[in-house]
């Protein structure tokens, strides 16, 4: 079911990508995979996925430890600052970095285990209440600000579009989230790289394909429902 799930998306990233003209190795596929067991875990590793996403620090760690060490782990969900320490050298990207508080702790500990910290900003976009992130109009003040920390990389911006019944709605946010991306990095400002789109999930990722994405967060698509 898993390995089916897998190829089955895979094939529809790769479609995406064709219709816009892109190449498919421009789009990394994120597997979602917080709350799924480690078996469902390695039957994804077995079609071919090695990009692994989790929401809660204590997830991403026990399956750190019980799996192989070269796959990849991103840090999607929302992070506590005393949480930092246990996930900056085991996640290779926090895609939820949404304040200055938060990015200098993100900075502290990785000086403390010697590593150099990638992260995206997190940007509300569609500017719910119920979600994290910072508002387009503060994104560049909040990216110059964290820039000059010292120990973190700022690789880009991801968003999480509202839930819709048609992913076509949510064309406008991926759009906006690209066209900010492209904004920033016309300031050239030091430590900031802009190379990443972290957008679309399981019911939106075609979409967000075609408008920009470098990564899209697929869980329902692979594992199925939460449990």
């Amino acid at each position: 079911m898993v390995q089916e799930n897998y190829r089955e998306v895979e094939e529809k990233v790769l479609r995406a990508c064709e219709r816009c003209g892109r190449d498919r190795r421009e789009v990394t596929l994120i597997a979602v995979s917080k709350t799924k067991p480690v078996r469902m875990i390695q039957e994804a590793v077995e079609a071919g996925a090695v990009v692994f996403g989790e929401n809660k620090v204590q997830e991403l760690c026990e399956k750190y430890e019980l799996l192989p060490k070269e796959l990849h782990w991103h840090m999607i969900g929302h992070l506590q600052r005393n949480k930092v320490k246990y996930v900056v050298d085991k996640a290779e990207l926090i895609h939820s970095v949404d304040s200055f508080r938060l990015a200098e702790e993100i900075s502290k500990e990785a000086g403390k285990k010697n590593v150099q910290a990638g992260i995206l900003i997190e940007v509300n976009v569609a500017e719910e209440e119920s979600k994290f992130g910072v508002a387009v109009k503060d994104t560049e003040e909040l990216i110059r600000s964290i820039s000059g920390l010292p120990n973190i990389c700022i690789y880009g911006l991801m968003t999480i579009a509202p839930y819709v019944e048609d992913p076509e709605e949510n064309r406008p946010i991926f759009r906006s989230l690209a066209k900010l991306a492209v904004d920033i990095k016309k300031k050239n400002i030091d430590n900031v790289r802009m190379d990443v789109l972290s957008m679309g999930m399981t019911g939106d990722y075609e979409v967000a394909i075609e408008e920009g994405a470098t990564m899209v967060r697929v869980g329902t698509g692979i594992f199925g429902g939460r449990n």
